[in-house]
């Protein structure tokens, strides 16, 4: 089945539309004509109640329906809010998936993150490693509420025959990312600080940890067309979305460094915390469907710092 045919007369119901993996959703999937888009500020709809959730699915009754949403955040985040990080998102997860079941929604992507396997996963990380390990310590409240969202879909799976799929990409990036120095992940706040740096004239500027973990980034562009295709294609429970694109968090420094035009040194604060060393995903049983990611990680880089520059609508 062609993507048109497959989405002619449906509806998809994008939850999390006004993050920065939501927003990606919406950008690719409004090329389809005769598919309709159904979205809901956090204003008017709050996830974690259950029966605001469940009387929006049933008033709007999607065919497919993405969990784009979730409480997200770097390390410094996971570690001072751990309640609002574990609470939330099982909240989310729980009370979409069990509204969609009672309305007979067969289709769900639940997105989760590499984050959540094993610390000392074998590498490259492989869908079935996860639950094999321990967890990386700081990120292990968000890492137990997304294990339980995928869980329960392959719960909902095993009862009641569904389809809900669990979606674990990479570090993401993109526009409209999150650029909160107490909240944002590595890109965008290594971002922030090397443009504050440059437009302060700043002799160096301090990075957490050593500098020597590896990461796997993502643009979240190429994570929306993985997930379309994911969503024709995939008759799995688990699929890992990666890029290739690994490098270290001081190779990355450096590139964002360059890329800002900061003229100053990079100062590694190893009393810090470096997180997981390595979260390299094994993307082939994605490839196996015919998809690989378009924007290399320096151009990604460049775009974002372009939108960073030029738009008012920063998420500080």
């Amino acid at each position: 089945m062609n993507n048109k045919m497959y989405f002619e007369n449906k509806k998809i119901w994008i939850a999390g539309h006004n993050g920065m993996v939501g927003r990606a959703l919406v950008r690719n999937f409004v090329k389809h004509e005769k598919l309709e888009i159904i979205t809901a500020p956090s204003s008017e709809l709050d996830l974690r109640d259950k029966s605001k959730v469940e009387e929006f699915v049933r008033k709007n009754s999607p065919d497919i329906v993405i969990i784009a949403a979730a409480r997200v955040g770097g390390i410094h985040a996971n570690d001072t809010y751990p309640v609002d990080f574990i609470q939330d998102n099982i909240s989310i997860a729980q009370n979409i998936m069990k509204s969609c079941h009672h309305n007979d929604v067969d289709k769900i992507i639940n997105l989760g993150s590499s984050c959540i396997y094993p610390k000392f996963a074998e590498q490259p990380i492989e869908e079935d490693s996860l639950l094999s390990g321990k967890l990386e310590t700081t990120n292990q409240w968000y890492a137990i509420a997304k294990i339980t969202a995928v869980k329960l879909c392959q719960a909902y799976n095993k009862q009641f025959n569904r389809s809900y799929v669990s979606v674990l990409p990479s570090n993401l990036y993109g526009p409209y990312d999150n650029f909160n120095l107490e909240t944002s992940h590595v890109m965008p706040a290594l971002m922030r600080k090397a443009h504050e740096a440059k437009e302060n004239s700043s002799p160096s500027l301090s990075v957490w940890g050593s500098g020597k973990p590896l990461r796997e980034f993502l643009h979240v562009d190429d994570l929306a067309e993985a997930i379309e295709k994911i969503l024709i294609s995939f008759e799995g429970e688990v699929i890992n979305v990666g890029s290739n694109d690994e490098l270290s968090i001081m190779d990355l420094s450096n590139i964002i460094k360059d890329v800002v035009g900061f003229k100053g040194d990079i100062i590694f604060d190893s009393s810090k915390p470096d997180g997981t060393p390595r979260k390299k995903l094994d993307n082939s049983q994605l490839e196996s469907l015919g998809w690989s990611p378009k924007i290399d990680l320096k151009t990604g880089i460049k775009n974002v710092y372009d939108w960073f520059l030029n738009t008012e609508d920063k998420r500080f």
